[in-house]
């Protein structure tokens, strides 16, 4: 079912407490993997609006639908492609930092590779 953008965005608004909630019931996650409470309520709530666009009532109520997405989303928050901006980086991979000094010593051509 196909719905309009101002359907959608009135959805969404009705539907930000789920944020709160997902949040406040994963603040010791989010403590624990040194997330930032603001990023991870923007990622929350991209994927709200997207968990109302892609809603189809045959397969439940649209509650428990967003809640579920939303915590799908939380765990990808978490993930080391989201915190280090690495695109190909392992799901498990912390703490990373790399020295520029160390990336210029092991590829003459280093600047080009994380440009890309």
């Amino acid at each position: 079912m196909k719905i309009t953008i101002k359907k959608r965005n009135r959805i969404v608004e009705e539907y930000l407490w789920c944020i709160d909630r997902v949040i406040r019931q994963n603040w010791h996650l989010i403590e624990a993997a040194h997330l930032d409470r603001d990023d991870v309520y923007q990622d929350l709530a991209i994927r709200l609006i997207r968990a109302v666009a892609g809603y189809d009532p045959k397969k439940g109520k649209l509650e428990q639908h967003i809640l579920s997405q939303l915590r799908y989303e939380l765990l990808n928050c978490k993930s080391a492609q989201k915190r280090y901006g690495f695109k190909d980086a392992p799901y498990d991979l912390r703490g990373v930092v790399i020295s520029l000094d160390a990336l210029a010593d092991g590829d003459p051509d280093w600047e080009i590779h994380i440009a890309a």
